[in-house]
């Protein structure tokens, strides 16, 4: 009953991020600082991860094809699609809903706790408005991170194919360009999207809707992680089961 009224509470606090617009000029220098912090400042572990992991996806998939007759060209082709379909739009959001999302709610829930929220009421400003609308916004240039993992994990599967001596530079090549559907794209970004989303407004409503001290905000991030992860996956398997079936 309670995750059901948290849900309820979810879209209201949705439907009240748009009323009472922050002055646009206030609003940009918002929009700008949360780009920074949620986007560009995610981009070194974004492109870590995405380099061995891409790594990993050859190697693996290069030993499990021991059958003679199965061309080399076909690493290269696995690895794109492990990459674009799956790992870059999905299990990077689920990375970033750690990284990004304990940010998010830690500092709202830290405003709440000294009581600045409150203080934003009394100025007559509507809080939702002032702090996850341009969060929601910057999440917009998420897709730009999810681009970086697709081209960096598809590097790292080269590099680890070259060093790996799994198969050459043409045969990868060959298979990451063998077969390309543009719909596994636009599947992926659309994808992207609604995470991007999933990743603003949720850890936000943990955040703003907490309730104690300091302990509690800490909590309330260990919270908004789960079920931020938890949202990521269950969404990822609608849209892959309306897209793609």
């Amino acid at each position: 009953m309670r995750h059901l009224h948290n849900i309820g509470l979810y879209f209201i606090m949705i439907n009240k991020m748009f009323h009472k617009p922050t002055k646009w000029s206030v609003m940009k220098q918002l929009i700008l600082k949360d780009i920074e912090d949620l986007v560009i400042n995610s981009l070194g572990i974004i492109a870590f991860v995405s380099f061995f992991i891409g790594g990993v996806i050859t190697i693996q998939t290069a030993l499990n094809m021991e059958n003679p007759l199965l061309p080399n060209y076909l690493v290269g082709f696995a690895t794109r699609q492990s990459i674009v379909l799956e790992f870059a739009p999905t299990i990077i959001s689920i990375i970033m809903a750690g990284k990004v999302g304990s940010f998010i709610t830690s500092s709202i829930g830290s405003m709440r706790v000294t009581e600045q929220i409150d203080a934003l009421e009394v100025m007559g400003i509507n809080p939702l408005n002032y702090l996850v609308f341009p969060k929601a916004v910057a999440m917009l240039v998420y897709p730009f991170i999810i681009s970086i993992s697709m081209f960096v994990g598809v590097l790292g599967g080269l590099i680890a194919c070259i060093f790996g001596g799994y198969s050459s530079v043409d045969d990868f090549i060959a298979g990451v360009q063998m077969d390309f559907i543009p719909f596994h794209m636009a599947y992926s970004f659309i994808k992207t999207f609604i995470f991007a989303f999933i990743l603003a407004t949720i850890p936000s409503f943990h955040g703003y809707y907490m309730r104690g001290g300091a302990l509690e905000v800490g909590k309330a991030s260990t919270t908004s992680f789960v079920w931020t992860s938890v949202s990521i996956i269950l969404i990822n398997f609608i849209l892959t089961q309306m897209l793609l079936s």
